[in-house]
């Protein structure tokens, strides 16, 4: 738990100090739970955001984006179950003033049940070697089981009380399962209440719940209000989807883990619409097809799975989410969820307006079923950045040479593809010719010219920020203009003509290595 502590800590000062991720209103103290992205933050997450767009619109003919409006009117969130039901079960602790989600500590003493299992796993492992199978350990070690099944009965039971709204059963679980502070050891809780996490503004100067508008706390609302516009404008036939990325907005008491849970945060997300009785035939393919998503980019398998919902929302038949093994544990990454034909059909009783879909197959009118993908860009950032950053030996290198930080992102999602170096900085002649190639290189991909330092700590620059090739002029490309270009992740070099750097490095960084 330290280890994971430390590489926490320094993934959020790499953020930082190289213009990843900032504080927002850092100069004021700071907003808690709200950050701002920096200089190569923006362009990674545009990249992130443009895989996400270009695999779910551009490679497939029955999905089409919109971008809704933030402002929707306010009995859009009555009719989805907003104003009614969403709530977080918050408690506090008398002795150290601070304030938690139920659900949350009853996860987290779950969690410390599963680092004993892991514990167990570990040891066995280190006895018998390459002999050992994990899997028959988990289904047949007496400790294992009685620990697993400990679990299992805690999960079960905190579903149903989180189903009900049941605060007196959450309180009597954080007693009984003696859940302390975890940051004093106090058990010395206040009563559970529910705490509605939408934020409201006010609509021009009009005061009052007549004048109240939210601001939105999901995409998805956008969606399903303008499925017959989109429908009848785009002539789509069921099966089709609408795919959006946008902000949303949850006054999150308990934020925590940097980006991971915050308060202003953006929702890349798909709203597939099917006939009734074929959701989960589509919720399956949308569970292997967004799976397939995550490992195109290089995250191990062993860093990903599927978790089944006990716990399903009111408008849910089905529910799983993609969790992927954050430096705090394995945590909610994406969800796929079959929302049935609730949203659609809350819209047509609360506007007076039909929702519905003429099949001209079956020659009927129905409400649509729906299934959804929904993943948290900011997440998909915070977990890119974690498995990309590396400390490693280089080799063949002495002294503080020998060591680098490097984040090995994508080449496709890297901010800089490229960054042009002359090998001396007061030569005219290397930095006249590296900035021509520069010049030319920048109508292609994002480019980046650097001549401050020596060129050993040049490299370990844009080894930080991600940048896949570095190219060099040198006294040599004077005579036969050749350059050197460097690979990011093998250190390889080699000569090139000038004329060829774009076609090699586009060919390596294009998006379509991902999509394809």
């Amino acid at each position: 738990m330290a280890q994971q502590a430390e590489t926490f800590k320094k993934l959020v000062s790499h953020c930082k100090e190289y213009g990843f991720i900032y504080q927002s209103s850092e100069i004021y103290d700071s907003l808690a739970a709200v950050y701002d992205y920096g200089p190569y933050g923006v362009l990674l997450k545009n990249n992130i955001k443009e895989y996400w767009w270009k695999s779910m619109v551009q490679m497939h003919e029955n999905i089409v984006g919109i971008d809704a409006a933030i402002f929707m009117h306010p009995t859009t969130w009555k009719a989805s179950g907003h104003v009614d039901a969403f709530n977080d079960p918050l408690i506090d602790n008398k002795d150290s003033k601070r304030r938690y989600r139920v659900d949350h500590l009853i996860e987290e003493h779950c969690e410390k049940i599963e680092a004993k299992i892991q514990k167990e796993v570990e040891k066995a492992k280190k006895k018998f070697g390459d002999a050992f199978d994990e899997a028959q350990f988990r289904a047949t070690n007496p400790r294992v089981l009685e620990r697993q099944a400990e679990i299992d009965k805690v999960m079960y039971r905190l579903a149903r009380v989180m189903e009900a709204g049941d605060l007196n059963g959450m309180k009597a679980m954080i007693d009984e399962l003696d859940i302390k502070d975890p940051e004093t050891g106090s058990a010395n809780w206040t009563e559970p209440r529910q705490f509605n996490l939408m934020f409201s503004t006010q609509l021009g100067n009009i005061a009052g719940e007549e004048g109240k508008l939210y601001l939105r706390p999901e995409t998805a609302q956008g969606i399903f209000v303008n499925f017959l516009n989109v429908q009848k404008t785009t002539r789509q036939k069921i099966p089709f989807g609408i795919a959006q990325i946008g902000k949303a907005f949850r006054n999150e008491i308990v934020a925590r883990q940097f980006i991971f849970r915050m308060r202003e945060f953006e929702q890349m997300e798909m709203q597939f619409f099917v006939q009734p009785g074929k959701e989960m035939e589509w919720y399956e393919y949308w569970k292997a097809k967004r799976l397939k998503w995550h490992l195109a980019l290089g995250h191990p398998a062993t860093k990903l799975r599927f978790h089944d919902h006990d716990n399903l929302a009111h408008y849910a038949n089905a529910a799983a989410d993609i969790e992927f093994e954050f430096p705090f544990g394995f945590k909610e990454l994406e969800g796929i969820h079959s929302r049935t034909d609730f949203d659609l059909t809350e819209h047509q009783k609360y506007s007076g307006k039909k929702m519905q879909y003429f099949d001209p197959e079956l020659n009927e009118n129905y409400v649509p079923y729906v299934v959804e993908t929904s993943i948290g860009c900011d997440r998909m950032f915070l977990a890119t950045m974690s498995h990309a950053l590396v400390d490693e030996i280089v080799p063949d290198a002495e002294g503080k040479d020998s060591e680098r930080t490097v984040l090995k992102l994508h080449p496709a999602l890297a901010p800089i593809k490229c960054a042009v170096l002359p090998l001396l900085k007061n030569k005219e002649e290397l930095t006249s010719k590296a900035r021509t190639i520069f010049d030319n290189l920048k109508f292609a991909f994002n480019t980046q010219y650097d001549d401050k330092d020596a060129i050993g700590r040049r490299y370990r620059r844009q080894d930080a920020i991600g940048t896949p090739y570095c190219v060099t002029v040198d006294f040599e490309t004077l005579e036969d203009n050749t350059v050197t270009i460097r690979e990011r992740d093998s250190l390889v070099q080699e000569r090139i003509p000038i004329d060829k750097i774009e076609q090699i490095v586009r060919e390596r960084v294009e998006m379509k290595n991902l999509l394809q």
